[in-house]
């Protein structure tokens, strides 16, 4: 069915793959120049933008990588919902697509442009035409929505860019930059507060204002020691792996181990779980402007009742006993999501029991005291991989809704996901790095 959209994708500006293996300098290169770019993007206001406008989606701002009242306004969200929409369709065998082939996965990116885009012109209209995103007049209702899709559209292609030339992913990167400058900002913020004039807006200069004024306030310090406690959980639990001890065939006494991550679906399940809530809320105020709010009711921005508002973020540890079971709704709720993409991630990513165990077998690795075969590498690997993976998401899923309830700075699903990009990244620079030192290293290790 997808084939008959090839004569689409080929007319769809793209990035050109290089031709040659990147070297570390032109990667590193790459990254900076499209993370200034990016930065640059976010400092550019929507013309026409009214002063009354409130961001509905404030708690989800860290996971959207985007900036209020900017060109950047839908940051990552398209291209998020559309792996979503294609994830779902894969793994429930809707579209049949083998990952594995390298015509499928040029169908499944193409597909994944396509449906970017048009969730980037979607997500314009419906934050313009339902008030999310208030023009000062009606005549500006047309050229915010532009601008807003010129802006969704960049980031699709600075994506794009980093992913063939640069490190990780430029969803990641994005997050990992935005949540960063939310918590230097947030942190160390000298300027008055537009809140409490004369008090710092930032934590720690608040609280150091607060014990100059005579009156310490150790509440300023808790969204402070709720950043570093989730760095904490976040950089041990990266650590943590099983590992499968491995020997290779072809050269006698050649021992290694297949390291299994603890989080082996990185940090993607929390991303899809928070951009499909997104999803909701804006089809909650696309319900409620047509005159059906069957999904909630949207006043000054927020939901206030129904589904859109039991799948709203809470936050702040008072809202446990102020409104328990919305907390105990939304936690359920958002696990669980958690989980199921998790599953679909490692499926649909090429690290599942049937992937890995047919790349061991063909780099010739056996597992010490087991006969060489695909099917004995599936059959072990199927006893580790799917427990890690269930564990791993609902691990990351329970730790962003705990972290959230804190108040952390950047927020905690912010700053979950920036603390395992940016110790992924690490990872694949040091990887780097080392296969230029040592170019007979490539080829161990697969690339």
């Amino acid at each position: 069915m997808l084939e008959k959209l090839q004569p689409i994708f080929s007319i769809l500006p793209q990035v050109k793959s290089p031709g040659y293996r990147v070297t570390f300098k032109e990667k590193l290169k790459w990254t900076a120049i499209i993370l200034v770019l990016y930065f640059i993007l976010t400092m550019i206001p929507l013309y026409g933008l009214s002063d009354m406008a409130v961001d509905q989606f404030a708690q989800l701002r860290a996971v959207l990588a985007g900036s209020f009242g900017s060109i950047l306004t839908l940051g990552i969200g398209p291209i998020v919902s559309a792996s979503i929409v294609l994830q779902l369709l894969v793994g429930g065998k809707i579209l049949k697509l083998d990952l594995s082939r390298h015509e499928d996965k040029a169908l499944f990116q193409g597909t994944q442009k396509l449906l970017a885009i048009i969730f980037t012109v979607f997500e314009a209209l419906v934050m313009v035409l339902t008030g999310a995103i208030a023009p000062e007049s009606s005549s500006f209702v047309w050229i915010l929505i532009l601008q807003m899709t010129i802006g969704g559209i960049l980031v699709i292609f600075l994506d794009e860019v980093i992913s063939k030339w640069g490190f990780g992913s430029g969803v990641g990167l994005f997050i990992a930059a935005s949540v960063s400058q939310q918590i230097i900002v947030g942190a160390f913020n000298f300027l008055s507060s537009p809140t409490q004039p004369g008090v710092p807006a930032g934590k720690i200069p608040a609280f150091i204002y607060s014990v100059v004024t005579g009156s310490p306030n150790f509440d300023y310090l808790i969204p402070v020691f709720a950043v570093i406690l989730v760095f904490l959980v976040v950089v041990y639990a990266e650590s943590m792996r099983v590992e499968i001890p491995l020997s290779y065939g072809g050269v006698k006494g050649a021992r290694g181990k297949y390291p299994l991550r603890f989080i082996y679906a990185s940090n993607m399940p929390v991303i899809l779980a928070s951009a499909l809530l997104l999803n909701v809320q804006l089809f909650a105020n696309i319900f409620q402007k047509i005159g059906y709010p069957i999904l909630g009711e949207i006043s000054n921005g927020q939901a206030v009742n129904g589904l859109a508002y039991l799948l709203t973020p809470p936050y702040g540890l008072d809202s446990i006993l102020t409104d328990p079971l919305h907390v105990l709704f939304y936690g359920i709720v958002f696990i669980a999501m958690c989980i199921l993409f998790a599953w679909l991630w490692v499926e649909l990513s090429g690290i599942g029991p049937k992937q890995v165990a047919k790349q061991l077998y063909d780099m010739k690795m056996q597992i010490p005291g087991f006969r060489s075969s695909k099917r004995q590498f599936e059959k072990i690997l199927k006893k580790y991989i799917p427990a890690i993976t269930v564990l791993g998401g609902a691990f990351v899923g329970l730790l962003a809704f705990g972290a959230d309830l804190t108040g952390a700075l950047g927020g905690g699903t912010g700053v979950l996901l920036t603390v395992g990009i940016v110790y992924r990244l690490y990872e694949e620079i040091a990887k780097e790095q080392m296969m230029d030192m040592h170019p007979m290293l490539r080829k161990f290790l697969g690339d």
